[in-house]
């Protein structure tokens, strides 16, 4: 028997219902955030994330899935999208538009890490950038769209995490005051960390070994070392948090994976998730579209959410909403009524209303399937009901029956 991959996983029904809700509400709140969806290509040119994301990052120097092209390039599977958004950005110059551009995008990324609780190597994001403007409220705004996405799909007990990792006029300083106060460390941290401690000390901050944790929380708080700039701006976002009622707590450690992150950065993370627990990333990032070639200053602030790890904490007993419900079960008694019950289905789904045909199946049998399928009416009809120009409609929650004319049987299951 041929299996699905390992690190990837087949969405079946009704679980795939979960999916359908979370991306619904999903797509409200973006459209109530002036939010336009962008669908970028799976792959990408590999040199794309080496320089967006980080030629030093977990994400490029182990995770990805990079292979040869036929012509002799370098392909990856996208890791994440924010460096693909921003490169689409660019090359159909969206810069050029008025206003904040304001992108979303849901979709499958790619990554072979060790797979573990919400973590697969095919996973899913539901992510935005909104490009085009340094503003502490656009900061706070996205971080509201974030929460009320959250809220909406049900997610309760979650901490928002926030931070701010400066620019490039004071982050430079601080990092050779974080590489000072490893060195003498160094040796005691896990072998990543000893690699990133000469190549990336900011990457130690994002270490996940407990056995590291106690080493790290005693090294410098890069908000000890904001510029007047930065340090104007995380207060400013505070502020604008504190008067939505929006609560976080500060983490000075907190550094996200990415490389192109600076200034405000922020985390969501949920109990029940386990040691990995983060539910969402995101930032600023306001150097990318330079790095990748724009030629404007285009800053910009996003978010990315794991689907996957999202729908384990939502509440499963929603999963089959209503608007996903079976409406009708037909069961039609016979050759004539079958031809009769594929035109009525048939007019029945132009009008919205989900229907499934017994084809061939006895009456007591179409009934048990009725039953087994969740459907909110039965409708039988044989060759009697079709010369009466009525069916038998059957409530199969209150268990009634009766017989209704066409006209009748459109308007009551449209009712309910």
């Amino acid at each position: 028997m041929i299996r699905a991959v390992k690190g990837t996983r087949d969405l079946l029904p009704p679980d795939t219902a979960v999916w359908n809700r979370v991306d619904a509400i999903a797509r409200d709140v973006f459209r109530a955030y002036n939010y336009h969806e962008i669908r970028t290509p799976i792959l990408e040119e590999t040199q794309l994330f080496a320089r967006g994301v980080g030629a030093e990052t977990d994400i490029v120097s182990k995770e990805m899935y990079t292979f040869e092209d036929r012509d002799g390039s370098s392909l990856t599977l996208r890791p994440e999208n924010t460096a693909s958004v921003i490169r689409a950005y660019i090359e159909h110059r969206l810069d050029q538009r008025p206003g904040i551009q304001k992108l979303y995008y849901i979709g499958p990324m790619f990554r072979r890490e060790r797979p573990q609780k919400g973590r697969y190597r095919q996973f899913f994001q539901i992510g935005a950038e909104a490009i085009g403007s340094e503003s502490p409220f656009v900061d706070a705004e996205v971080i509201e769209l974030v929460v009320e996405i959250l809220t909406r799909a049900g997610l309760q007990g979650f901490t928002l995490l926030l931070n701010s990792v400066g620019d490039h006029n004071c982050r430079p300083a601080f990092v050779e005051k974080l590489r000072e106060a490893l060195l003498p460390v160094a040796a005691q941290l896990c072998t990543d960390c000893q690699r990133r401690t000469e190549t990336n000390p900011l990457r130690v901050l994002d270490c996940k070994v407990p056995e590291d944790q106690a080493i790290i929380n005693a090294l410098p708080s890069i908000l000890d070392h904001l510029c007047d700039t930065c340090n104007h701006h995380f207060t400013a976002v505070r502020a604008h948090l504190d008067s939505r009622g929006i609560p976080y707590e500060i983490r000075p450690r907190m550094v996200r994976g990415l490389d192109y992150y600076m200034r405000t950065t922020f985390e969501v993370i949920h109990g029940n998730l386990g040691a990995q627990n983060s539910v969402l990333g995101g930032g600023r990032y306001d150097g990318l579209a330079e790095s990748l070639g724009s030629p404007v200053h285009s800053p910009g602030i996003g978010f990315s959410i794991g689907e996957d790890r999202l729908v384990m904490t939502v509440d499963q007993t929603e999963a089959q909403t209503e608007g996903e419900r079976l409406a009708v079960f037909m069961a039609p008694l016979g050759e004539a009524a079958l031809l009769h019950a594929g035109i009525l289905a048939r007019d029945l789904r132009r009008v919205g209303i989900s229907v499934e045909v017994a084809a061939n199946a006895k009456l007591k049998r179409a009934m048990e399937l009725a039953n087994k399928s969740g459907a909110r009416f039965a409708v039988i009809l044989g060759d009697d009901e079709i010369a009466a120009g009525q069916y038998s409609l059957k409530d199969m929650q209150s268990g009634e029956q009766h017989r209704v004319t066409r006209e009748e049987l459109f308007q009551k299951i449209r009712n309910q």
